[in-house]
C-alpha cells in the first residue's frame, strides 16, 4: 500500500522559512522521482518542484532561488526548505510520486504577518 505522508507546514512571517517533509511506504522510492505540488487560493494545484533518482531537479520559476527539493533515500523521505517566503506562497503543499496518481494528504502553509 503506498502512503506519502506530510510533515512541517505551519504558520510563518514574510521572509521567514519552513522544511516541509514527505515519507514515503509502499513504493520503490529510491528510484522515484518525486515533487511537490501546492494549492492556493483561487488558483489551481501547480507542481512547484520535483527531483529524479539522479537527483535532477527542477523547479517553478516562482521558487527559483528561495526553495530547494532535496531527498534521502535511506530514509525514503523528500523535503522542501522554503526560504524567503512571501504572501503568495500561502496554500497547501502535497507530495506527489511523480507520474502516479499518489499524493499525500497535504500540509497548510500561511505565511501571514
Amino acid at each position: 500500500q503506498v502512503q506519502l505522508v506530510e510533515f512541517g507546514g505551519g504558520l510563518v512571517q514574510p521572509g521567514g522559512s519552513l522544511r516541509l517533509s514527505c515519507a514515503a511506504s509502499g513504493i520503490a522510492f529510491s528510484i522515484s522521482t518525486m515533487g511537490w505540488y501546492r494549492q492556493t487560493p483561487g488558483k489551481q494545484r501547480e507542481l512547484v518542484t520535483t527531483i529524479t533518482s539522479g537527483r535532477t531537479m527542477t523547479y517553478a520559476d516562482s521558487v527559483k532561488g528561495r526553495f530547494t527539493i532535496s531527498r534521502d533515500n535511506a530514509k525514503n523521505t523528500v523535503y522542501l526548505q522554503m526560504n524567503s517566503l512571501k504572501f503568495e506562497d500561502t496554500g497547501v503543499y502535497y507530495c506527489n510520486w511523480i507520474g502516479t496518481d499518489y499524493w499525500g494528504q497535504g500540509t497548510q502553509v500561511t505565511v501571514s504577518s
